[in-house]
C-alpha cells in the first residue's frame, strides 16, 4: 500500500524536496546490513518521500563508512556518528529529533522488521487517525515464531509486567518496529531515558503519565518478526535490568531516573560482596579493624567495575581512564561514608530507631555517592 501523504489540517503540505518520512536506524556492528535495509526501504516507500538516517554509536566494524558511501550516491541517506555515547533508546531520541520530516519511523538494522508495513503505517497517521503506528507481533496476523523459547518467554513477561504495573493497553509495548508524529514526539523528549532499550514502552509510558501532554492516538499493524541475517543480536542480560529500571522509574513517575536505579542495585551487590570479603578475612585472625576496611576495599572496586560496565555503559571508561576513574571513585564513597555516618548520628539522635538512622544514613551515602560519580569519576566529556 503505497501512498503519498495527503495535507489535512493536522497535516499542512510539505515544502518542494522536504521528506514525508524519516526512518531511524540505530546501528552497531551492522555494515553487512545497511545495504540491504537502503534497498528494501528504497522498494517499500516508492512514491514516498523518505529519508534514511542510520545512528551509529560508533562501530568497530565501521558500519558508519558504509552509510556515508551510501549517503555520497543518494541524498536521502543520512549518518550520524555517535562518540562516547552508547544505547539504543539515546540514538532513536537523537536520531528523529535530527529528522526534518514531519512524521518519523524507527526500525532496527538487521532486517528483522517488515518494511513493506512502512506505507500503511504513514498512511494512519497521515489520515489522522493516530499519532502512534506500532508494528504488533502479537495481534492477529502478527507473528514472532522466529524467538527461540527463552526469547519468547522473556518478552511475554516484559509485556506482561509493562500492561499490569504501568497500565499500558497496547498488544506489544516491547516492539522496537513504530512510527510516530514527530511534533507529538517533540513533547515527549525531554521526559525520555536515553538509557536502556525499550523507546516505544517509554514513549507510551510517558505520554501515558505526563501532565504536560495527553495520551497518544495509538493503533497497532501487524508484521511477522524475521531472523537476522548478518551479525549478532545486541540483546544481553543487560537488557533485563534496564527494563527493571524503566519500569520502576515510570511508575514513580520518574521521580527516580533510570541510572539511579542501577546505581543503587549495584550499590546492594557491594554490600553482599564487602560482608562475605569482611567474613572471610576475619577467618584468618585479621583484627576486626583491617579487615572492615578490607571489605569496603574490595566493595567500593566491585561496584566501580559493576558500574563501569552496567551503569555507565554509554560513557565506559577504558584504558588508562579506568585507573584515574577507579582513585576518584574511591575518594568519592570514603566521602560518601563520613556523609552516611554523620546522617545517621544525627537521626539517631533525634529519634534512637536503629533500623531508621541506618537506613537514612545508606540513603544519603548513595546519593551523594550517585551525583559525585556523575561529576567526577564518568563525567560526560
Amino acid at each position: 500500500m503505497n501512498q503519498a501523504i495527503r495535507p489535512t489540517s493536522e497535516n499542512p503540505p510539505l515544502a518542494a524536496g522536504l521528506p514525508a518520512v524519516s526512518v531511524v536506524v540505530p546501528t552497531f556492528n551492522e555494515r553487512d546490513n545497511v545495504g540491504a535495509l537502503y534497498r528494501k526501504l528504497d522498494a517499500a516507500l516508492k512514491g514516498v518521500a523518505w529519508e534514511v538516517i542510520f545512528v551509529d554509536d560508533n562501530s568497530p566494524d565501521h558500519t558508519s563508512d558504509v552509510v556515508r558511501a551510501l549517503a555520497q550516491r543518494d541524498s536521502r541517506v543520512r549518518c550520524i556518528r555517535r562518540i562516547g555515547r552508547r544505547g539504543l533508546s539515546g540514538a532513536c531520541i537523537e536520531g528523529i529529533l535530527a529528522s526534518s520530516a514531519p512524521f518519523a519511523a524507527v526500525m532496527d538494522a538487521d532486517l528483522q522488521h517488515d518494511e513493506t508495513q512502512l506505507p500503511k503505517m504513514l498512511a494512519l497517521l497521515q489520515s489522522g487517525e493516530a499519532e502512534l503506528v506500532v508494528g504488533s507481533r502479537y495481534i492477529e496476523g502478527g507473528s514472532a515464531d522466529s524467538f527461540d523459547r527463552q526469547r519468547a518467554g522473556a518478552s511475554a513477561l516484559a509485556t506482561e509486567v509493562a500492561k499490569r504495573v504501568l497500565g499500558v493497553r497496547i498488544a506489544d509495548p516491547m516492539s522496537g518496529f513504530f512510527m510516530i508524529r514527530r511534533d507529538r514526539f517533540e513533547q515527549l523528549a525531554p521526559e525520555l531515558s536515553i538509557q536502556g532499550f525499550k523507546i516505544l514502552l517509554d514513549i507510551v509510558a510517558t505520554a501515558r503519565t505526563s501532565s504536560s501532554t495527553r495520551e497518544l492516538r495509538t493503533v497497532e499493524v501487524p508484521f511477522t518478526f524475521g531472523s537476522r541475517l548478518h551479525g549478532e543480536s545486541k540483546l544481553d542480560s543487560m537488557v533485563a535490568l534496564d527494563f527493571l529500571g524503566l519500569v520502576v522509574a515510570k511508575f514513580t513517575h520518574d521521580a527516580v531516573s533510570l541510572r539511579f536505579l542501577l546505581f543503587a542495585m549495584v550499590g546492594g551487590t557491594g554490600l553482599v560482596v564487602h560482608l562475605g570479603t569482611l567474613f572471610t578475612v576475619l577467618q584468618f585472625g585479621v583484627a576486626f579493624p583491617a579487615a572492615q576496611a578490607a571489605g569496603a576495599f574490595v566493595a567500593m572496586t566491585s561496584n566501580f567495575i559493576l558500574n563501569n560496565f552496567l551503569t555507565y555503559r554509554d560513557q565506559r571508561l577504558k584504558g588508562l581512564a579506568i585507573l584515574r576513574g577507579l582513585f576518584a571513585f574511591y575518594l568519592v564513597c570514603s566521602v560518601g561514608l563520613l556523609a552516611n555516618v554523620g546522617v545517621a548520628f544525627s537521626v539517631y539522635d533525634q529519634a534512637p530507631i536503629w533500623w531508621l538512622a541506618g537506613a537514612a544514613g545508606a540513603l544519603m551515602g548513595v546519593v551523594w555517592n550517585y551525583a559525585m560519580s556523575g561529576l567526577f569519576v564518568w563525567r560526560r566529556r
